[in-house]
């Protein structure tokens, strides 16, 4: 992979990273996928104890990485999960650690 790219995909990744580090956008993820992928803006606030702002906020962040997606209908926003987005970069990440196969992780402690 070319080193713009490398750089491309690193700053995606740790904006991802950071994306997921609050535990209500992990908990908005979840309960998105949950529910079929797709809510209101206010379904989603109601099912958690923070003010509005802060919701939206949250959603905000999720939709500059690209984990979420609006679309407005009328004067509704529906946020729909983009998993697509979440596996393409964690599995670009996941790539640098190839997995072993049992038994060649070696002895621990001689």
């Amino acid at each position: 992979m070319p080193r713009s790219e490398r750089e491309t995909s690193g700053r995606q990744t740790a904006a991802l990273f950071s994306a997921l580090a609050h535990p209500l956008r992990r908990e908005i993820l979840m309960v998105l996928n949950f529910r079929g992928g797709s809510m209101s803006a206010g379904e989603i606030a109601a099912r958690f104890a923070c003010r509005w702002p802060t919701t939206t906020r949250h959603l905000r962040v999720l939709q500059q990485v690209s984990l979420v997606r609006v679309e407005k209908r009328g004067r509704r926003r529906i946020y729909q999960l983009n998993v697509s987005v979440l596996h393409q970069l964690l599995g670009q990440w996941l790539s640098w650690f190839p997995q072993k196969p049992k038994g060649s992780q070696g002895k621990r402690g001689a």
